[in-house]
């Protein structure tokens, strides 16, 4: 099969450091050729790859300080692969709803996974719009937001299986790992690991926009002791600094659509204490492969109780349940499904589109009369739902 991926261009595939999205899109990537896919993967000119590599910008943008305004290069990037849309079978977007204007008018089978939060307001009016436009969940728990859009499936993530090995050993600290964020709770993690006598270990980037939370809340708790912070760290340290922690404490407070790092850990058969919050009770195994908390008083019993679980069991059930092949082989049969029925229902057009605009327009603004409305349709997509 002909296969497009479009991957987001923030970071390089794979990315240098941080990165969540680009680093699953450069797994499947790799999968799907290793699969016998002929892939095309559009991403940073930085990018390295076995498929055949058409870069949309010189270097991956967060990294670029010449870059100011990192919406016009992908918005590029839509319009480059929509002119060569005719060459694949399937085109696999990873950018979110940026490509959905041209991929709706492609006749090329395509799908959208989405990989960030969808519990956002203003996103209805733009789904409800484009409820023709299928995509894909990397959680079910993800989907709750938008009910109606059109889901063809669930696709977990993966990783290769020999990223990480197993650690048979537990470790004598406990870890976090990911960015330095309010949703991330890392002064959660903190107080949990104090309170079990832990010493903790935190591996974090600190986005600009998280900055003054970070300067403000978080490292006046690196000065109390029993917390070392490392810093952000890339794909080749994480095999040691999971695979040496007793446990990986992953606090959230946010609705978590899927959360890579729990994966990560228990490729190295790190077991993981975790809010149940989002994607999280599809992912850990309460008390199999970690303890599932809604307190810090629980996140401290599970600690003392994280030495009974069995490191192999959760390295099993990474190479059972997250593994990239799985990921590419539930990810071609969607393919497979979607251009299966594109070939019974061809591209429709879409010159219904500015009606349902009126539709949408009309409902959430009852009070105008209708040569408003019909003046004013075309802008309702920024209204918010």
């Amino acid at each position: 099969m002909r296969i497009a991926q479009i991957a987001p261009l923030t970071e390089a595939i794979p990315p240098k450091l941080y990165g969540g999205t680009e680093r699953v899109v450069a797994y499947l990537t790799e999968a799907l050729v290793r699969l016998g896919h002929q892939v095309t993967l559009y991403a940073s000119g930085d990018s390295r790859t076995s498929a055949d590599l058409r870069p949309a910008c010189e270097r991956a943008l967060r990294l670029d300080k010449k870059t100011f305004e990192p919406c016009a290069v992908h918005v590029y990037l839509a319009e480059r692969v929509f002119q060569e849309a005719d060459q694949f079978d399937f085109i696999h977007s990873h950018i979110d709803y940026l490509a959905f204007p041209l991929l709706r008018r492609s006749p090329t089978p395509h799908a959208t996974t989405l990989h960030g939060r969808l519990d956002i307001p203003n996103l209805r009016n733009l789904f409800r719009e484009f409820s023709d436009e299928p995509v894909i969940s990397i959680s079910n728990y993800q989907r709750v937001p938008l009910p109606g859009a059109n889901w063809q499936g669930t696709v977990y993530h993966g990783l290769p299986n020999d990223l990480y090995r197993l650690h048979e050993t537990p470790g004598k600290y406990l870890a976090f790992l990911g960015r330095i964020s309010p949703e991330k709770r890392v002064e959660d993690a903190i107080q949990i690991a104090r309170r079990a006598g832990m010493p903790l270990k935190i591996a974090a980037k600190v986005d600009k926009a998280d900055r003054e939370y970070f300067e403000g809340s978080i490292k006046p708790l690196l000065k109390q002791g029993g917390v070392e912070f490392i810093g952000e760290i890339g794909e080749g340290e994480k095999d040691e600094f999971l695979g040496n922690a007793l446990s990986l404490l992953f606090p959230v407070d946010w609705p978590e659509p899927f959360g890579l790092v729990m994966i990560e850990a228990l490729a190295c058969g790190t077991p993981v204490i975790a809010r149940s919050r989002g994607s999280v009770p599809e992912i850990i195994e309460h008390g199999i492969t970690g303890f599932i908390i809604n307190s810090i008083e629980e996140g401290v019993a599970s600690v003392k109780q994280i030495p009974r679980l069995n490191r192999k069991q959760c390295r099993n059930t990474f190479e059972a349940r997250f593994s990239d092949t799985r990921m590419a082989t539930d990810y071609v049969a969607l393919y497979d499904k979607l251009i299966d029925a594109r070939r019974t229902q061809p591209l429709k057009a879409n010159s219904q589109s500015k009606r349902r605009l009126m539709k949408i327009d009309a409902a959430d603004h009852p009070e105008r009369s209708s040569n408003e409305r019909h003046h004013s349709s075309s802008g309702a997509i920024l209204h918010p739902g």
